[in-house]
Order: structure tokens, then C-alpha cells, then sequence
């Protein structure tokens, strides 16, 4: 929908691979011209988000990946989307759509199903629509987004979101790839994990540092770089500082409830 400025997106939690004190995991809100699309709804999350908006008004999530620091809080979702006492619309009629990786319906189920013989019989369709995300470009409201598999050790995906005048890329969960140029090419907000700082030894196609985070928004000549998904046994600082090391532009470390712009 050209020329529907994307209005901001919300930190609902930032904290990488696991919670931190008192600070979520990863979870995000993008909006536009009043669509709301949840991205990551990891550890904590879901109270983030009720202490901003009501969770009946997401209009689609999209899930980067299925490591539990980015889609535990499913799991209480679904409770609230099927045991609300009084929601304001019937959630079996109005399914969530949500779009996340091929075995999301499965391993969601999984997670959820209250005890082990249920396990396989759970089926989360009654007020969810699950979409696979793939290599390509979809249309989800007012946004289209592009969906490009990246480097980590389960299904993972980046997305980049555009409403037709401003652009926002989200890394998701990622090493180093040639998927991230592409997924961040001159987007006006970057949002990049940055779990640690640079080691040579770190281990390969997991998590980017800071200092290569700040390298790719660089080369990607993007408009700003905001730094997510820094570890709770990692000096947030120190990221930073490897980030402005390599990029010139503005860059910010997220903190949690903020809300910026795009």
C-alpha cells in the first residue's frame, strides 16, 4: 500500500537467547495505518505486550524462528486466544494469521499440548492460520514482506518489510550469510541481532557480533542500525562500541518499551 508511512516499531523484549533480569526475549510490534503484526514472541513477551496493547488487536504474527527465545510465549497465547472468557470478537472465526517456519504447526503443538498423550493429537488451527514461510514475497496487511532464509541452526528467516515508502529489515536470528545484503540493501531502519562481541573463535552460522552487524549495516548503506538480541552475559556497551566501529550512521542498542520511528 504505497504511501502508508510505516509509524514505529515496538520492543516488546531484546534480551538474546534467554531472559534477562526483568527483560524479556525477543518480540517485537511493527504498525501502520492501525495494522498491528507481531514479529518474535519470545520468553516474557506476552506480558510486554499486555502491559501495551491488548493481544486481541495483533493482526498477524510472524515468527523469525522456533528456538524458545523467540516464540515461547505461543504457548500462552494460545491460551489466551482459546480460554478468554470474554474476547471481543469469536477467535475461532477470527483466526491469528501467523506466518513462521514449515514445522510451526507441529512443534507449536508440542510445546503447547498440556501433557504428554496429548502430544500429538494438539492442533492449534482452531484460532491460528498457519502460513509457511518460504524464499519469496508475501503480502501481510499493509506490508509486503520478503522472507530470506538465513544462517542458523534451525529453520530461520530475516524479513524485510516495506509499506511502498519506507523499508525496515529485521535479521532475525543469524551468522554471517550473503542472505543478509540482500535482506538489508539500503533499508531506512535495520534491526540486527548482536548477541556478543567479536572473537575469531566464535562459533560460526549463529549470531553476528556487534562489530558485524555494524559491518553489514555499512555495506548495506542502510539508515540507521538499531542493535537487538544481546546476550545477558554480554557487556551491551561493548557491542555498541564495536557497531559505531564500523558504521558511521546512527546506531542505538534497543531497550526494552521503546518505541522508534521508521
Amino acid at each position: 500500500m504505497a504511501g502508508c508511512v510505516i509509524v514505529r516499531v515496538t520492543i516488546l523484549g531484546c534480551c538474546g537467547s534467554i531472559p534477562g533480569p526483568d527483560r524479556a526475549a525477543s518480540g517485537y510490534l511493527l504498525e501502520a495505518g492501525g495494522f498491528t503484526m507481531g514479529i518474535d514472541l519470545g520468553n516474557g513477551t506476552l506480558a510486554r505486550l499486555q502491559a501495551v496493547r491488548d493481544p486481541f488487536e495483533l493482526d498477524a504474527l510472524l515468527l523469525s524462528h522456533l528456538h524458545p527465545d523467540h516464540c515461547a510465549d505461543f504457548s500462552a497465547l494460545t491460551v489466551l486466544r482459546r480460554y478468554h472468557p470474554a474476547p471481543p470478537f469469536d477467535t475461532r472465526e477470527r483466526r491469528l494469521p501467523v506466518y513462521a517456519p514449515s514445522q510451526a504447526p507441529a512443534r507449536l503443538a508440542n510445546a503447547y499440548a498440556p501433557h504428554e498423550s496429548e502430544r500429538l493429537e494438539t492442533d492449534l488451527s482452531d484460532v491460528f492460520e498457519f502460513h509457511a514461510l518460504h524464499h519469496g514475497v508475501l503480502r501481510v496487511g499493509p506490508f509486503q514482506v520478503t522472507a530470506v532464509p538465513v544462517t542458523h541452526p534451525t529453520e530461520s528467516f530475516g524479513v524485510r518489510v516495506t509499506d511502498g515508502a519506507r523499508t525496515f529489515a529485521y535479521t532475525g536470528d543469524t551468522g554471517e550469510c550473503p542472505a543478509l545484503d540482500e535482506l538489508a540493501e539500503g533499508a531506512d531502519v535495520l534491526l540486527a541481532e548482536a548477541t556478543w562481541t567479536h572473537a575469531d573463535d566464535r562459533p560460526p552460522g549463529l549470531h553476528l557480533s556487534g562489530r558485524q552487524a555494524g559491518e553489514l549495516a555499512a555495506r548495506a548503506r542502510v539508515g540507521r542500525l538499531l542493535l537487538t538480541h544481546v546476550a545477558p552475559w554480554t557487556d551491551g556497551e561493548a557491542v555498541l562500541r564495536e557497531a559505531r566501529s564500523r558504521y558511521d550512521g546512527p546506531v542505538r542498542l534497543v531497550e526494552q518499551g521503546a518505541v522508534y520511528d521508521i
